[in-house]
């Protein structure tokens, strides 16, 4: 975004807002949701309301094939889930001149998505049947990607859940030397990922020898990408779909859980929130998981909030350049939150893989 002025600011969004519908008229434009990655607007003219985004190409260097994903997912998921029924997507809306995004002077990349109305995104659990939905509606992703061949997505974001890929470039950055303090938080958070090292390649080491399979995954199905309709429990749309790739259903699910049963108050895991999620999801995505997949549940539950605080950690080492932040230890403190639930996780371990063995019987039960 050009300079910091306000008003530098503001005459620049109307500009790009421009690409997209005619601004002759009056336009309400207002800061929307609170993503760590992307800039997000609604726009209200007389005309439409609107999403508007500035992708974040330092995330995401190829923007055109974030832009392709969206499209070639779009096509699929409206070809079997109606609007009154299916779970929505938004529609990539296109520039006055036909385009998919606009790139300005800056070479920022701009693009305008359909809003999802009515709906709300809900940033904590207050209800079992929020949970029950949640891991529904993620199940109900999965299974209406199930047919879609991952070949026909891009990776757009390689090595993004790739635990061991975080934790080569955490070496790389130690190696070289840092400008930060070296306090006690510091060597906590540095104590932790050491302890847990071996335990980072387990997920990848299940996809290569065979175990677990590839699918199309959303790669970022944190609670408030869930959109309620509102006054009920019913998710009705699934949004943020930048991160939408090839990858383990595993690292959806994990992440899904991660956001969803992490007690902001108390700092640890909602092992009940988890296990309405679990059995909520498992009855829908029976229908396509194996065995083996089951066999990984834990895996992934334990290891998302080690490898966000992993990424918190490194992008607090290497100078805060990919999550936002309002103040300098922001990421520290992040990183510090994550490795505390993934440690609240390992001591439910025994309490998670039963629930996970016993949902397993349950839909094997059901199938037959």
């Amino acid at each position: 975004m050009p300079g910091n002025d306000c008003s530098v600011v503001k005459r620049h969004l109307r500009h790009v807002v421009a690409q997209f519908v005619d601004n002759s008229y009056p336009i309400m434009i207002k800061p929307l949701g609170h993503g760590l990655i992307n800039d997000t607007y609604l726009i209200e003219a007389p005309t439409d309301t609107f999403v508007l985004q500035r992708i974040n190409t330092h995330v995401f260097p190829r923007p055109h094939e974030v832009m392709d994903n969206l499209a070639v997912l779009g096509r699929h998921i409206r070809q079997k889930s109606s609007d009154s029924a299916g779970l929505r997507i938004p529609n990539i809306l296109p520039t006055r001149q036909g385009e998919a995004f606009y790139r300005d002077e800056q070479q920022d990349i701009w693009r305008a998505l359909e809003r999802i109305h009515p709906a709300e995104s809900r940033e904590s659990i207050n209800h079992p049947d929020e949970a029950v939905q949640t891991g529904f509606a993620l199940a109900q992703f999965h299974g209406l990607c199930a047919d879609l061949p991952p070949t026909l997505l891009h990776d757009t974001l390689p090595g993004f859940h790739v635990t061991p890929a975080h934790l080569e470039q955490y070496d790389r950055l130690m190696a070289q030397g840092i400008a930060v303090e070296i306090d006690g938080e510091f060597r906590k958070c540095q104590a932790f990922i050491e302890s847990r090292r071996q335990q980072a390649h387990v997920l990848e080491n299940a996809r290569n020898c065979g175990e677990l399979t590839e699918r199309v995954i959303h790669g970022d199905p944190k609670l408030n990408n869930f959109l309620f309709q509102p006054g009920s429990y019913r998710i009705v749309s699934l949004i943020d779909l930048d991160t939408v790739k090839p990858g383990l259903v595993h690292y959806d699910i994990g992440d899904c859980i991660r956001s969803c049963c992490h007690d902001k108050e108390t700092g640890g895991f909602d092992l009940d929130r988890c296990s309405n999620i679990l059995e909520s999801y498992l009855s829908e995505a029976g229908k396509f998981f194996v065995s083996s997949d089951y066999d990984y549940l834990y895996d992934a539950i334990r290891l998302i909030p080690f490898e966000l605080g992993l990424r918190f950690f490194t992008d607090y080492l290497s100078g805060n350049r990919y999550f936002k932040t309002s103040e300098p230890r922001q990421n520290l403190n992040r990183a510090l939150a994550q490795l505390a639930l993934c440690a609240d996780i390992e001591r439910q371990q025994a309490y998670l893989r039963q629930c996970i063995a016993d949902l397993k019987i349950k839909q094997s039960a059901a199938r037959y």
